[in-house]
């Protein structure tokens, strides 16, 4: 065979074996995995969202201050990145569950470390080993899905997954607001560490080998190999349009004890971490409508097309989201807490983290399904690919007198960004700050809009193992 001809070869081949692999679990049991996964998938954003609301009092334990403190959770996204990748990779050559088995128990490990540390070095090194054991979470479960899902199921599973998932950035900061008011910042670690032991009991009892056997076998992982699918300008732009989004959802959550705040004299932790449950809020209806809307979409459009199915469809789904949910909420945040204070402003501002929530869960949800339905065999790294690969080549650019090689790319963008969120809030202000973030959210709605129209010839520029055909 040629390669030209294997190029053209279907990745998952025969139809009577992608259908019983669809077919090899109940709907029940598939229900019990995505619970499993949407827990081990909770948990990773729960490591920067617990943090968030205790900056201030680490601080003062370990005799810093905020900024240095805040570094932690650029830290942890770098961490999140380079091990997402990592376990992603293997995850594609060895199989889900070891995966899970091998990394939960180093997040364990590094959540019971970060409650003991005593310098911030200490901290910083154990924030970096918790958040890479925690990073497997997220692109091993879309693998998960990948594999036990139809084509036009995935969606409402990834959207339940998504919604689950995203919960952690809302629901972290107000428990560990409780626990770092009414004890201390080092419980919730202690929390998380247990957590993770708990993620790790629910796979090894609830949670079998679901990537087919076929295709593991024992060889060499390159694991920064997702960053080779960048080479697709599908998948490319899917990871700047997730980056832009993320962005988006980042500027109002990571300052927000500096911004809505300070603005609106909410000092006690619990409370202050109770500003952050309108975004969760908003997850959970943006995964439970999304990934519904999404499967619709590539149902409706393959009718139009009498059968044939294109799989830039399912973007169509995140359009509202993409340009008008996820841009004006961070925009009408940023001009509330300027301009508006008291009872009226506070209340303005939960509306906006609300429908970011919305919109940030949407985009996520329907920009992972869509990896996976055109790289199904190589799902876990295509979603690590769209979420992992951008800020890796931002923090090379920026930091290029310490780096003599290429490493990476999303949550690197994102991890040297988030670095100048609060400076550049201290010395421009809100609005000034959030309308450069829309103006990126809207750069990624041209993206999308981009793909939308052109999908077909951008994938037909690099291939980088396309699934071919619609049977997944």
């Amino acid at each position: 065979m040629s390669d030209a001809d294997s190029e053209e070869t279907p990745l998952i081949t025969p139809d009577g074996e992608i259908q019983s692999v669809h077919d090899q679990f109940t709907p029940a049991r598939k229900w019990v995995f995505v619970a499993v996964i949407s827990w081990t998938g909770l948990l990773p954003l729960c490591v920067t969202g617990s943090f968030t609301p205790s900056i201030p009092q680490i601080a003062e334990d370990l005799n810093s201050t905020g900024p240095i403190v805040s570094l932690a959770v650029s830290i942890s996204i770098l961490a999140t990145a380079l091990g997402g990748m990592t376990w992603a990779s293997h995850s594609t050559v060895y199989g889900r569950r070891p995966i899970y088995l091998i990394s939960l128990p180093i997040f364990c490990a590094g959540s019971f470390g970060v409650g003991r540390a005593t310098s911030v070095p200490e901290l910083f090194i154990w924030r970096f080993i918790q958040a890479a054991g925690a990073s497997s979470g997220s692109s091993v479960g879309s693998g998960v899905i990948a594999d036990i899902y139809k084509l036009d199921q995935r969606g409402t599973a990834m959207g339940i997954f998504t919604g689950c998932t995203m919960l952690g950035p809302s629901l972290a900061p107000f428990i560990a607001g409780l626990v770092s008011n009414y004890l201390s910042w080092r419980y919730m670690q202690y929390l998380l560490g247990i957590c993770a032991l708990g993620a790790f009991l629910a796979v090894a009892c609830f949670l079998p080998e679901t990537l087919p056997s076929k295709t593991r076998e024992w060889r060499f992982v390159n694991p920064l190999a997702p960053l080779g699918l960048l080479r697709s300008p599908n998948i490319l732009a899917m990871s700047l349009v997730g980056t832009f989004t993320l962005l988006a959802n980042f500027v109002l959550m990571i300052p927000l004890a500096y911004t809505i705040g300070l603005t609106y004299g909410i000092t006690n932790e619990a409370v202050l971490g109770a500003c952050f449950l309108p975004v969760g809020l908003g997850n959970i209806v943006g995964g439970a409508i999304a990934g519904r809307i999404s499967d619709a979409t590539v149902r409706a459009w393959r009718t139009k097309r009498k059968g044939e199915w294109v799989p830039e469809d399912r973007l169509r789904a995140m359009l509202v989201s993409s340009a008008v949910l996820v841009p004006l909420s961070v925009l009408g945040s940023g001009a509330l807490t300027q301009f508006t204070s008291g009872r009226l402003g506070l209340a303005g501002n939960l509306i906006c983290l609300f429908f970011n929530g919305v919109g940030l869960t949407s985009v996520l949800t329907i920009m992972s399904a869509y990896a996976v339905d055109i790289l199904h065999a190589r799902s876990a790294e295509a979603v690590s690919a769209t979420k992992y690969g951008p800020p890796f080549i931002l923090l090379i650019f920026r930091h290029a007198h310490a780096f003599s090689m290429n490493r990476s790319f999303r949550s690197l963008i994102i991890s040297a960004i988030s670095t100048l969120i609060l400076p550049s809030i201290q010395s421009i202000g809100p609005l000034a700050t959030d309308g450069m973030v829309a103006v990126l959210a809207y750069i990624g709605l041209g993206l999308l809009l981009v793909t939308i129209r052109y999908g077909d010839r951008m994938r037909a520029w690099a291939d980088v193992g396309y699934t071919i055909g619609d049977k997944h």
